[in-house]
């Protein structure tokens, strides 16, 4: 396969800085929506559920699929590779964990419980299934930053790098 040049090694960084910018700030914004909802209070409840998930479905949602394309870019059009480096391979491997988390349980909880919202309308703040899907929601969101934030790191690091040994010539 044709691998990318620098020029678009370049654009390809850009966009997945870019991407990965969107990603997790729409996850930090949804956190700072969901602290300060009053779960008392209907209203606030339900429009606190209805932007989070305008967030997910309109800026976490497309950074993370557009950051899934550009690490499958990266894997397959250039020399980093998806195995190559070990820690290219972590960050890899934890992306892919987190999107799984994303989709399976963050997006799964939000949704139950906006469809909870609509059809209980107040009861639904005191329904256990709610306020249960609610904390695990949350845990699950911090794990996802969590794990952003170890990315990051492992990014800026490069930790597992093999050293270069350089041999002394014989004099």
């Amino acid at each position: 396969m044709k691998k990318i040049g620098a020029k678009g090694m370049k654009w390809l960084k850009i966009i997945h800085v870019f991407l990965v910018v969107l990603f997790f700030g729409g996850i930090v914004s949804s956190i700072a929506l969901n602290l300060h909802i009053d779960f008392t209070k209907y209203d606030e409840a339900y429009l606190g559920y209805k932007n989070i998930i305008i967030i997910s479905d309109n800026i976490v949602r497309w950074g993370a699929i557009g950051t899934l394309l550009v690490g499958f870019t990266y894997g397959f059009f250039t020399n980093w590779g998806f195995f190559k480096h070990r820690w290219v391979g972590v960050k890899f491997v934890l992306y892919i964990i987190q999107t799984i988390v994303g989709i399976f349980v963050v997006d799964k909880l939000m949704v139950a419980n906006m469809e909870l919202l609509e059809t209980q309308k107040e009861l639904a703040l005191s329904n256990p299934i709610f306020i249960q899907n609610h904390e695990i929601r949350q845990y699950a969101v911090y794990f996802q930053v969590l794990v952003t934030i170890f990315i990051f790191i492992i990014s800026f690091l490069k930790p597992w790098k093999k050293k270069i040994v350089h041999s002394k010539q014989a004099q």
